[in-house]
């Protein structure tokens, strides 16, 4: 998998993390440790992106 192709996939992963988290955060009583858990892989998953688009070079 070339860098382009794993920073689609991670980017798609990011968005759909920010799907779940609006989702649980919208329900009458959200599972905070769920919210937490969710939000810790979205951060995670942010810096992968940016350390992969910090190895590329200016386009």
């Amino acid at each position: 998998m070339n860098l382009q192709s794993r920073l689609e996939s991670l980017k798609t992963r990011h968005a759909g993390l920010d799907a779940r988290i609006a989702e649980e955060d919208g329900r009458p009583r959200p599972d905070n440790d769920a919210l937490a858990r969710l939000k810790l892989e979205k951060l995670r998953l942010k810096e992968e992106m940016e350390r992969i688009r910090g190895g590329q070079p200016a386009a």
